[in-house]
């Protein structure tokens, strides 16, 4: 019998990260400029080309070790070496051990060691550049040098400065080595050691990053290894190690799961972006690393959303931070109305100089009724009544926003229409250029585009601050929220239902012409329990035909469309975020084998990513012809809603629901074949902490509740009623 092995799918690239500093380089701890590499902070990179020789030849690499989120380990050996007037160096007679961490800056130890008999002479040289390039021209290749650069090389203080500037906007690299015998040289980009290592000896030094943006200096905050410095004052790590020690905590005999689960936590811990905190418990993570080390309105409040099973302190730092965001009044160029959610900002120079509109930019239909859920779903985790007196104001906004900026037309249904020059062609969470075509796949939808996915969203919305609006006494928006959400969800059915295809339309165009490509996002209509029940079967069957359906996930576009290409970002491949979205409105309609499914499916291709990590997508292959996904040549790795994709699927498979303001906790499970068991410890809901297991044996899956700290909560078998598609 043959064993199949085990293979990690991932990205050749290492990567490091903590807040908005971001370190990414070859497997072999290597920087080129002409490659997606490069130490990042607030969407400039400050170091665009690093690699170390070892007497005018390279190392060779022996292994890269990712430690933690915010720091490598890289060991090299030696090739043989040439030295003048002397025997060569035997390969394997030299050992390079390099440890990176971020944070703030970068911190950078070199610990070289002579294993030979003999003394050995060396010329260790670190070739390193700046080129200052925005972030958007790193990920488009267009390596364009806008400003003025300069450098000054102080031996004395033995630091190299690189300065940069485009008219006002200023940013610098500081280079400097500490801890090592004897002084270097510099010459030429390059910093030379010339080091004579006796037999057995060591040989160390650190090497300090510090980036400057408008005259505030980010220097590494971990010091040298040497100093052997316990790492608890690092106040980044005391949050991460917090988040981590505070979340719900899962156990499983599948060790798969549980270590993605864990790696998830972990992941969006790291994500946290320090200069949005508000406090220990409420932060903003980043959307993703490499490109969206930013704030993202959809991002944030989509991961909020998910991850409210494990914590529900993710929901308050964005709603806070979006919140003051909030546009006040129409700017064309950034695509702001009042009272619309920001889809991300930007600090770069395109950003600084006014060539992009991110600062920020608001071309998302999406975020506005996103944020609206995301304050439900933490007032019913949490009975937390003072969040919606709050946010009061800023959800009204929200709602005027949709009625009368988000419908552009006053049909009753959201439409989204570019107005910035330089903006997005589509603003619904599929925002690439050509995400949204006509089924002959040549040409763009007209705008004027109303996605379906968008109706059910406002649906949800309206139905929940219906809730929110009784919880704080109101007795008017109740009764006109909950009729607008029924009138939504009648015209709804009429116009996006296909008959000849027994689909959900992607969209109305600006004609408001039902449009017939078959992609996901009617999996998301079923979450928000908009589409009617007999429809609601078709839609379920339809996302598991083989053109939709990989094996892997649900396709964004079938794979018979005519643009349909597994590699293309929205137009074929697999996002585990949209297929969470998916497993859940199946669940919700009560296809619970079909969302089982899809969840056992998303936690396999995990399992074949590097760390048990989903990437933000994937290819769109099919399964049956490649046993391992495919890596997304640019997907961001970390990214916030696909960690958060895992909680989101675990939750739709216990079927947990929480209504703290009525002390209750609903749960419903149906274990897929593979999670024969777990237990949930930590669990919060309301001022309650609980632990449930769950056991699947003989056809059925139950649970028993372990502990509930406070006696008031109610722990139900079941779903709550507003669950109920229609209800």
């Amino acid at each position: 019998m043959s064993i199949q092995p085990e293979v990690r799918v991932g990205s050749q690239n290492l990567t490091a990260y903590q807040g908005t500093t971001v370190l990414v380089t070859n497997g072999a701890g290597e920087i080129r400029t002409g490659a997606e590499q490069g130490l990042f902070l607030q969407d400039t990179r400050f170091l665009s080309t690093y690699d170390l020789l070892i007497n005018g030849v390279k190392w060779d690499l022996v292994q890269s070790t990712p430690l933690r989120s915010y720091c490598h380990r890289l060991y090299f050996t030696n090739p043989e070496l040439g030295v003048l007037d002397q025997e060569s160096i035997a390969p394997h007679s030299l050992g390079l051990r390099l440890d990176r961490k971020i944070g703030g800056g970068l911190h950078e130890d070199l610990t070289l060691t002579n294993y030979s008999g003999h003394a050995a002479s060396l010329r260790l040289r670190i070739r390193l550049d700046s080129d200052f390039a925005d972030i958007f021209d790193v990920k488009a290749h267009r390596f364009v040098s806008r400003g003025v650069r300069d450098s000054v090389w102080n031996s004395d203080e033995r630091e190299l400065r690189i300065f940069y500037s485009n008219n006002n906007f200023r940013r610098e690299l500081i280079f400097k080595i500490v801890n090592s015998k004897p002084t270097p040289h510099f010459s030429n980009g390059q910093i030379l050691f010339e080091i004579i290592l006796a037999p057995g000896e060591v040989w160390h030094t650190c090497n300090l990053f510090t980036m400057v943006v408008d005259g505030v200096a980010h220097p590494p905050l971990y010091p040298c290894e040497l100093e052997d410095l316990p790492h608890k004052h690092i106040a980044h790590e005391f949050l991460h190690d917090n988040w981590t020690a505070r979340t719900t905590s899962l156990s499983t005999p599948d060790y798969r799961v549980g270590a993605m689960y864990r790696q998830a936590v972990d992941d969006i811990g790291g994500l946290r972006i320090h200069e949005y905190d508000f406090g220990e418990d409420m932060w903003v993570p980043a959307a993703g690393v490499p490109w969206f080390v930013t704030l993202f309105g959809r991002d944030s409040l989509t991961v909020a959303y998910q991850a409210m099973m494990v914590s529900q302190t993710l929901a308050p730092g964005p709603l806070a931070k979006l919140a003051q965001f909030q546009a006040t009044a129409v700017d064309d160029y950034r695509d702001a109305e009042p009272g619309k959610i920001m889809h991300e900002v930007r600090h770069g120079e395109l950003a600084h100089l006014h060539k992009i509109p991110h600062t920020p930019y608001y071309g998302t239909a999406d975020a506005t009724i996103l944020y609206l859920i995301v304050l439900s779903e933490y007032f019913r985790w949490t009975a937390d009544r003072s969040i919606l007196e709050r946010l009061r104001e800023t959800a009204l906004r929200c709602l005027s926003w949709i009625d009368n900026y988000g419908d552009r037309d006053g049909d009753g249904f959201q439409e989204y229409q570019r107005r910035s020059p330089t903006g997005y062609y589509n603003q619904s969470w599929k925002d690439a250029g050509d995400a949204i075509l006509y089924p002959d796949g040549h040409r763009l939808v007209a705008l004027p585009i109303a996605t379906c996915e968008l109706q059910g969203y406002v649906y949800d919305a309206k139905l929940r601050m219906a809730e929110a609006f009784e919880a704080l006494g109101d007795t008017r928006q109740p009764d006109r929220l909950r009729r607008q959400a029924q009138q939504l969800r009648d015209a709804f059915n009429q116009h996006f239902w296909l008959p000849q295809e027994k689909f959900l339309a992607l969209c109305l165009d600006g004609n408001k012409q039902a449009v017939a490509t078959i992609a996901s996002n009617p999996g998301h209509c079923l979450w928000s329990g908009i589409v009617e029940p007999q429809a609601a079967r078709a839609v379920a069957s339809r996302l598991f035909e083989e053109d939709m359906w990989s094996g892997w996930g649900v396709r964004t576009m079938s794979a018979a469309h005519p643009a349909y290409n597994p590699l293309e970002y929205q137009r074929g491949s697999v996002w585990p975020h949209d297929n969470g979205f998916i497993a859940a409105g199946l669940a919700r309609y009560g296809f619970r084998a079909a969302a089982n499914r899809i969840a056992e499916a998303i936690f396999d291709a995990a399992s074949a990513f590097e760390h048990l990590r989903l990437p933000e997508l994937f290819a769109g292959f099919a399964r049956t012809r490649d046993p391992y996904p495919v890596q997304y040549p640019q997907a961001n790795v970390p990214q916030a809603w696909a960690s958060g994709s895992i909680f989101h699927l675990l939750r739709t498979v216990l079927g947990l629901n929480a209504d703290a303001p009525h002390q209750r906790l609903y749960v419903d499970p149906v274990l897929p074949q593979r999670l024969q068991e777990l237990t949930l410890s930590n669990l919060s809901v309301g001022q309650a902490r609980v632990s449930l297991r769950f056991e699947h044996k003989a056809g059925r899956s139950g649970f028993e509740v372990l502990e509930c700290s406070d006696s008031k909560l109610k722990i139900e078998a079941g779903a709550p009623r507003w669950y109920q598609p229609g209800e």
